[in-house]
């Protein structure tokens, strides 16, 4: 039986990857037409399996280009994530460049999960770090990792906090963690893998932007030492997921600070805005944090599996998270000084894929400046959505805004009319955001934001992230939603 062989000749591998660069390349050229959401549900659940095979012990007879085929079909019954009219959840776009570093990382296949096997890879890697530590103004002594998200950047970050404030004797029933109702579910996740109890995760009170209220905190701080507990972490926004707010960070660090808590600063979303003057200007007091995880893949715009954890002091990470293994014995018979630490004493992998490049080579063949100056332009966008709907509603459209947008997330939804039942009222905004989608130029996503009584309400939300959205696509979604919302 032939086989097709795993080390195949260049003039094969060469064949290979210009099939897949032409179809990559021919998805990228048609984005400026492409829906911005694909069919999902049922249709898209039958697309799946129309482009299942079965695994056999020959070759595929169709070959790469019968493959990529299937692949690119596959893709198409998605949300559009790399296209310009992409608003929804949080995009990044995924830049080309970074692509291209992962190609070379997977064909070169090095282990970098421990700096002695591939130092010179890890330096790069460490030089990224630094400078982004540099970026968000943590001082000398800061250190980080590379993570696959902001998930797994927010675990790391408590684990540090727990072994920091609370030691390591395994004690956690009374242990308590500070949030506030607009955390991202990933840290109550984080929470629940290092072990605190579900019932010690205490929502700090907000204010009427959804802001942690410091005040709140420092009286819950106060109230639970009071009764024997044991006050270890706050993790504060810094741009969150479902309306892009910023929690007052200078006045949450003073108040842990204060009483010995960690403060961990979960800016998966907002942190990257630090890049940009204006975006610096607005996460004032980030600089103060013990910790903080950001996405790459989302402000930077690469692709996911990006993710950032930055640490104030590099030590109380490893602290964390080193151990020793008796199989690594041959690495200590080498001279290993002036190495850099490894990714492994800094989180819970040990294998791990070489993520350093995929910043590494774009941040140097575009130049910082690139990056700066698409994080202003998203500012900006955000501003002129809000300003455009604004308009709108000023000319008898019936929107009714949420706060102005902090980053660059612009939130709204339909002005309730006299009289409205609150459920015939949430059918109508889910069936206005339905309509918008339904033209395919823009796709939104929504979300749940309490009204001034608390009463919890479906919003509409924008989020301008993509390196590909420009003021042409902003003033497309102002047209649609203008055009669709009824009276």
């Amino acid at each position: 039986m032939s086989r097709a062989p795993l080390e195949p000749d260049r003039a094969t591998l060469e064949a290979w990857l210009a099939e897949v660069a032409r179809a990559g390349f021919d998805a990228l050229e048609a984005l400026p037409h492409a829906r911005a959401a694909g069919p999902l549900g049922a249709e898209a659940t039958a697309i799946a399996q129309a482009v299942r095979l079965d695994f056999a012990e020959a070759p595929h007879d169709g070959g790469i280009a019968s493959l990529v085929a299937r692949v690119v079909a596959a893709s198409e019954a998605s949300l559009n994530t790399i296209g310009p009219g992409y608003l929804a959840y949080v995009p990044g776009g995924g830049i080309p460049s970074a692509a291209l570093a992962d190609l070379l990382a997977c064909l070169l296949n090095r282990f970098t999960g421990l700096t002695a096997a591939a130092p010179a890879l890890c330096r790069l890697e460490a030089d990224v770090l630094t400078w982004l530590a540099g970026e968000f103004g943590l001082p000398a002594g800061a250190g980080g990792l590379l993570t696959s998200g902001g998930s797994l950047a927010n675990l790391s970050a408590l684990v540090a906090a727990r072994h920091a404030v609370l030691g390591d004797d395994g004690r956690l029933s009374d242990a308590r963690l500070y949030v506030s109702s607009q955390a991202h579910g990933s840290v109550e996740k984080a929470a629940r893998i290092a072990g605190i109890p579900a019932a010690n995760l205490c929502r700090v009170a907000t204010d009427e932007r959804l802001r942690m209220d410091p005040q709140a905190l420092a009286d819950a701080i106060a109230r639970d030492r009071a009764a024997g507990l044991r006050p270890f972490a706050v993790v504060s926004s810094a741009g969150t997921t479902n309306t892009g707010v910023i929690d007052p960070l200078p006045a949450i660090a003073t108040v842990a600070a204060a009483a010995g808590l960690w403060h961990h600063v979960d800016a998966a979303y907002g942190g990257a805005f630090v890049l940009c003057d204006e975006g610096r200007a607005r996460l004032e007091g980030i600089a103060r944090a013990d910790s903080i995880a950001f996405d790459p893949h989302k402000g930077m715009f690469l692709p996911y599996g990006t993710g950032c954890l930055l640490v104030r002091d590099a030590a109380r990470l490893r602290a964390a998270h080193q151990l020793d293994a008796p199989y690594l014995q041959d690495f200590d018979r080498l001279d290993r000084r002036d190495e850099v630490p490894s990714p492994t004493e800094h989180g819970p992998e040990l294998s791990r894929d070489f993520r350093g490049l995929r910043l590494w080579l774009p941040l140097l063949l575009h130049g910082v400046g690139a990056f700066r100056a698409a994080l202003s332009e998203k500012l900006a966008l955000a501003q002129r959505l809000h300003a455009a709907l604004a308009d709108a509603a000023a000319r008898g459209v019936p929107i009714e805004l949420l706060a102005p947008p902090e980053l660059s997330i612009v939130a709204w939804r339909a002005r309730r009319r006299d009289g409205e039942d609150h459920g015939a009222w949430q059918a109508r905004n889910a069936q206005w955001l339905a309509r918008i989608v339904a033209r395919g130029r823009v796709h939104l996503s929504s979300t749940v934001v309490p009204d001034g009584d608390g009463t919890p309400c479906f919003t509409m939300r924008a989020c301008v992230l993509s390196f590909r959205t420009h003021a042409a696509h902003v003033d497309a979604a102002v047209e649609d939603i203008v055009q669709t919302a009824g009276t």
